[in-house]
């Protein structure tokens, strides 16, 4: 395969012919605890572990500067795709790849649907990011990002009502659905809830937040989740046993 970041191969191709392999997975990276040279270290290591790609993103107030400094060193640092994952219109920086373009569906601040991107998507142009729609539903707990984006989350046992988000984010249009339990939580989103949307959506299902263990990982999986997000566990932990366990059956949905 050709080098993602090649003009040649957007990033969202890039997925396609990944995820057409089977499920992969993405580490996200706060460049506020991770900054620059850290932030491609731990880039590196991640990818040769065997994760597909890498989120810049996290925590709120992340500074342009400090976004920019850290999209230059991993991308120098590795050949994978590297994308901001916004926190909000202060996170756009140049030197990424592409960035997570999303609608907080159930959020109570227009804002975070829908009035930001209006504001901002001259600015993802100019700075040559490619956008990638994508619908983002908070399950409970939600932890910060519910906080931060005031958003009604679904509750766990609602396995209803977030099909229903996601089918209406894909008939918007939205070419991905990311369900997130919020950073450091108890447990990830339940798997019925991940079989749920899967079956209601023809869109590639993203899942994030609460993930630490291979167990963890093979139940979503197993339910249908296409990529798996983790970030916590490598501030944590770095790369020891849980991180591991995670790629381990990332590679065992895939056949290798």
């Amino acid at each position: 395969m050709s080098d993602p970041r090649s003009p040649a191969l957007r990033v969202e191709q890039y997925l396609a012919e990944t995820l057409r392999g089977g499920p992969i997975h993405f580490t996200l990276i706060d460049p506020d605890k991770s900054p620059g040279a850290r932030a491609a270290h731990v880039a590196r290591g991640a990818v040769e572990l065997g994760s597909h790609g890498i989120l810049l993103g996290g925590s709120t107030g992340i500074s342009r500067e400090v976004m920019a400094e850290a999209a230059r060193a991993v991308k120098a640092a590795v050949k994978v795709p590297v994308v901001i994952f916004p926190e909000g219109p202060g996170s756009l920086a140049p030197g990424a790849d592409a960035i997570l373009f999303m609608s907080l569906l159930n959020s109570r601040n227009l804002d975070l649907v829908i009035r930001t991107h209006a504001r901002t998507a001259s600015v993802v142009r100019a700075l040559r990011l490619e956008p990638i729609p994508m619908g983002y539903l908070v399950i409970a707990p939600g932890m910060r990002v519910g906080e931060v984006g005031q958003v009604d989350a679904v509750d766990r046992e609602d396995v209803r009502g977030a099909a229903g988000y996601a089918l209406a984010a894909q008939f918007l249009g939205m070419r991905y659905i990311y369900l997130e339990a919020g950073s450091g939580a108890p447990a990830p989103v339940p798997p019925p809830m991940v079989r749920a949307v899967r079956s209601a959506v023809e869109i590639p299902v993203i899942v994030g937040g609460g993930i630490r263990t291979g167990n963890d990982a093979r139940s979503l999986l197993d339910a249908g989740a296409q990529v798996l997000v983790t970030g916590t566990i490598t501030e944590e932990e770095g790369f020891g046993a849980g991180f591991r366990g995670i790629l381990s059956e990332v590679r065992r949905a895939r056949g290798g």
